[in-house]
């Protein structure tokens, strides 16, 4: 899977909850491995693994809104590319910048242990609000 460039949108973490809270879907595209480690804690959650995507792309939705999250944004970034290009609306599919790793730094809803996210990664703000 390479990346395209393609008018793909990006937000952070806090944004990613005003979508969540609106109905958008998170899809997680995290491997299995990480996500039984630490996974996000939210409604409308799918997990797909970048490594099934080209596989299991048709299971997503085209017509509603959905975030596309990985550990640190590159995962993510590749999938949300892949699926604009493969038909998806770019105003309604967008990737979530930093991943889990911004997301459980700014205390976000997770289940399981963060500390290795959190001591394994730089703290930086991403969002104003």
């Amino acid at each position: 899977m390479e990346l395209k460039q393609s008018n793909m949108v990006e937000i952070c973490p806090t944004t990613t909850r005003v979508w969540i809270k609106r109905g958008a879907i998170l899809v997680d595209v995290r491997e299995k491995s990480e996500v039984a480690e630490l996974a996000f804690d939210v409604p409308n959650l799918i997990q797909i693994p970048l490594t099934e995507l080209e596989d299991r792309y048709l299971e997503l939705p085209l017509d509603q809104e959905m975030v596309i999250a990985c550990r640190a944004g590159g995962k993510s970034l590749l999938a949300t590319s892949f699926l604009i290009n493969h038909g998806y609306d770019p105003t309604k599919v967008v990737n979530m910048k930093h991943g889990m790793v911004r997301w459980a730094q700014k205390g976000f809803p997770t289940i399981g242990d963060t500390t290795n996210v959190l001591l394994n990664s730089v703290a930086t703000s991403c969002c104003h609000v």
